[in-house]
């Protein structure tokens, strides 16, 4: 009798290891903290000189978004935006070389009392190289958003080489201001189905059987 029980239990086990837990309810609460967000401190970002003027091209892009007050009051701030950047000047340097060699001898030689020899040489030599060289700007940052409690709500990492009308510095503060108002809208949305009233059923009424329930 205990044999079926045993064996029903491992296979409920088994069951359960190949379906961990979603990460999906995680992800949708954090993203509904966002729109609790009043204000928001944008801490000195971390990667040397190029980094502060990414702070201050971040919060004039963060401003413009009108997602939430920017305070220069820590102690106010709902949530802190924290985080690296770094922003490169560099030249890309790039070298080839192609060549090609053939060389053939022949030979033939005698000797007696009477000497006779011929020699024959051919050879071909070309060599190509090519040597460049070009200067390109990379930018990149990664921010969080961590609330009072010490929690991070928000995450996103972004790159670029510059764009065709602003630098890399501005691109990358554009992109980050992109994924948040993205993600704003995205915990809006959630928000509004979930509190979705069915077809027919006013909200009081829902919450009339809800307390008899």
């Amino acid at each position: 009798m205990w044999l079926p029980v045993l064996l029903a239990s491992l296979g409920m086990c088994a069951v359960a290891s190949d379906n961990p837990p979603s990460t999906v309810p995680i992800e949708e609460s954090s993203l509904k903290q966002l729109l609790q967000i009043r204000r928001v401190y944008v801490d000195h970002l971390t990667g040397g000189e190029t980094a502060a003027q990414m702070r201050d091209i971040l919060l004039s892009s963060l401003e413009s978004s009108k997602l939430f007050v920017l305070t220069e009051n820590q102690e106010r701030a709902d949530a802190t935006l924290k985080g690296a950047a770094e922003d490169l000047v560099f030249t890309d340097v790039h070298s080839s070389s192609d060549s090609l060699n053939a060389r053939t001898n022949i030979g033939t030689g005698r000797t007696s009392s009477n000497s006779r020899g011929a020699n024959a040489g051919f050879g071909i030599g070309e060599s190509e190289s090519e040597h460049s060289s070009e200067r390109r700007h990379e930018a990149v940052a990664a921010v969080r958003l961590v609330n009072k409690e010490g929690d991070v709500i928000w995450a996103t990492t972004q790159e670029s080489l510059g764009a065709k009308f602003r630098g890399a510095s501005t691109d990358v503060a554009d992109k980050i201001t992109a994924k948040l108002k993205e993600d704003f809208a995205r915990a809006r949305r959630l928000t509004s189905t979930t509190n979705v009233v069915p077809p027919g059923r006013s909200a009081p009424e829902q919450l009339g059987q809800i307390a008899l329930k």
